[in-house]
């Protein structure tokens, strides 16, 4: 995961040194800048992206609350000011922070590190899982690897299912109802009562009927709204 991006916005030139100080302490903080309004902040923003942004408020020309409502798609925030009135307001516009100034590096640092927490958070919302591309199945007392991508069809045989793909042939003691309940529904189809098809290897079909790999299969009556999703 990368760092996270910060600026700060601060007219206080003391104040903003202090947040440096602190900023060169967090090892996952890299500071891109520092701007005495909310104008250069602005143009900076305009070509480039942030993760974090230490706000002042009362800042000159553009106050701090006002510009954070500029701000189609706000990164965090964490506001920095000696004034607390603006609480309720700023959490209002979703900060993650209100430091009250003078504030000590142990303060600060509880701050960023719920926007570290957050974007860790999002991160594993974001992260692609691991995608299936087979099951093991039970074959005369091992288990036996089944690529999805080589399945035909399946078929049951009372209390077994056999399962025909492209290289041979398994026959497992299962139901077909347990067998669809473990396959990738947009890659299966049941079709019949007694079979389910890889959609991947259809070759032609009727209204009654599915070709799959030069095999005929029969679609059963309650399966027929299935052509029409094809």
């Amino acid at each position: 995961m990368s760092e996270l991006k910060c600026i700060i916005v601060e007219d206080e030139p003391l104040a903003a040194k202090v947040l440096v100080d602190y900023v060169s302490q967090v090892p996952f903080l890299e500071l891109q800048g520092t701007f005495k309004d909310a104008i250069l902040a602005t143009d900076f923003l305009r070509n480039n992206s942030t993760d974090l942004i230490f706000l002042d408020i009362h800042l000159p020309k553009l106050k701090g609350m006002a510009f954070l409502k500029t701000l189609i798609n706000p990164p965090s925030v964490i506001i920095t000011t000696a004034y607390n009135q603006y609480a309720v307001e700023g959490f209002n516009l979703n900060v993650t922070d209100y430091l009250l100034k003078p504030f000590e590096f142990e303060r600060f640092l509880i701050a960023v590190n719920k926007v570290k927490s957050a974007q860790k958070e999002e991160y594993k919302q974001n992260e692609t899982p691991d995608i299936k591309d087979h099951l093991f199945l039970n074959v005369q007392k091992k288990k036996v690897k089944v690529l999805f991508s080589e399945i035909v069809y399946i078929e049951s045989q009372r209390e077994y299912i056999r399962i025909v793909t492209t290289k041979r042939e398994f026959l497992t003691k299962m139901s077909t109802h347990e067998i669809e309940s473990l396959l990738p529904a947009h890659l299966f189809k049941r079709i019949h009562r007694s079979y389910i098809i890889s959609l991947s290897k259809i070759d032609s079909y009727t209204a009654e009927m599915v070709e799959v790999n030069g095999v005929s299969i029969p679609i059963g009556r309650d399966y027929r709204d299935f052509i029409e999703k094809l």
